[in-house]
């Protein structure tokens, strides 16, 4: 399948980018306007680009059907303020309900269940049931084009980050399980980032990885190996050494992974999956 912007709806050419681009984080971005009414809206087009300064960049799109804005972003226009709360999965389905495209006039807050509390340094309110919430001054709005799907980069500078301890572990670090995020995919679909979903991959070290191009052809042309289990091994700074691989096969604890011959790169699959790469390339050159 090959799609051309342009030659296909706006619709869903839309559809299909958000299928695709997935799952993305969600801004529930608070605003207050004029007449200090208060809204609430999740945006899926949303992350963070910045420490220092702290930046978070959401884009509240130009409507395709009838090529208006959002309240949220008239808002902004206004006051130059938002505090943007993260979703999890606790409050997943009043945040979708605040969503509903109600009058001006009417809050969010109000309709979707949710409690504002008081910030410390902008006009527009927390979400309390939120377990993280960003005070943010608006730096600057791009906006990307002017017809219906168009984007309206809404960047923010934080000026003050809160954090329900809850979340935190025991260093103080949000904990992902306690957290219990949850991201936006395409159509009506979410996901939930913890519990099986949850994993953990090494960041390449800090030296050079010998690479895909200085594994052995043994191991490349492996029809057990994933190119996950292949990344892996190639993430190794170096290969062992000739005296490495015999200490390993005289120690008489590696004596069943040497036994089958036929079952070595499963073998080494299960090392893997353990995080003993050393071990599993040792045992795949053995």
């Amino acid at each position: 399948m090959k799609v051309i912007p342009g030659q296909i709806k706006t619709g869903e050419l839309h559809a299909l980018m958000l299928g695709a681009v997935a799952p993305r984080p969600i801004a529930f971005a608070s605003t207050i306007n004029n007449k200090e009414v208060m809204n609430l809206s999740p945006f899926s087009f949303f992350n963070a680009f910045g420490s220092k300064p702290p930046i978070l960049v959401f884009s509240p799109a130009r409507r395709v059907r009838d090529n208006t804005i959002k309240h949220t972003l008239e808002n902004i226009y206004e006051n130059k303020e938002v505090v943007i709360n993260v979703v999890n999965y606790a409050m997943v389905q009043q945040a979708s309900l605040s969503s509903c495209e109600y009058p001006k006039e009417v809050s969010e807050f109000v309709k979707a269940g949710f409690t504002p509390v008081p910030s410390d340094k902008v006009k527009p309110f927390r979400v309390k049931e939120s377990p993280v919430q960003f005070e943010c001054k608006v730096l600057n709005v791009i906006e990307t084009g002017t017809e219906g799907g168009a984007g309206n980069l809404v960047i923010c500078e934080i000026l003050v980050m809160h954090i329900n301890d809850e979340v935190l572990d025991e260093n103080g670090k949000i904990d992902p399980h306690k957290i219990d995020l949850v991201a936006r995919m395409g159509g009506d679909y979410y996901s939930r980032a913890s519990g099986n979903a949850v994993f953990t991959v090494p960041k390449p070290n800090l030296k050079l990885g010998i690479g895909f191009d200085n594994l052995p052809s043994s191991i490349l042309q492996s029809n057990v190996l994933t190119g996950n289990d292949l990344g892996l091994l190639a993430n190794l700074e170096t290969l062992p050494a000739e005296e490495e691989i015999n200490s390993f096969k005289a120690d008489p604890s590696n004596a069943s992974l040497l036994s089958d011959k036929s079952m070595q790169h499963q073998h080494a699959k299960n090392l893997l999956a353990e995080g003993k790469v050393k071990q599993a390339m040792l045992l795949l050159l053995s």
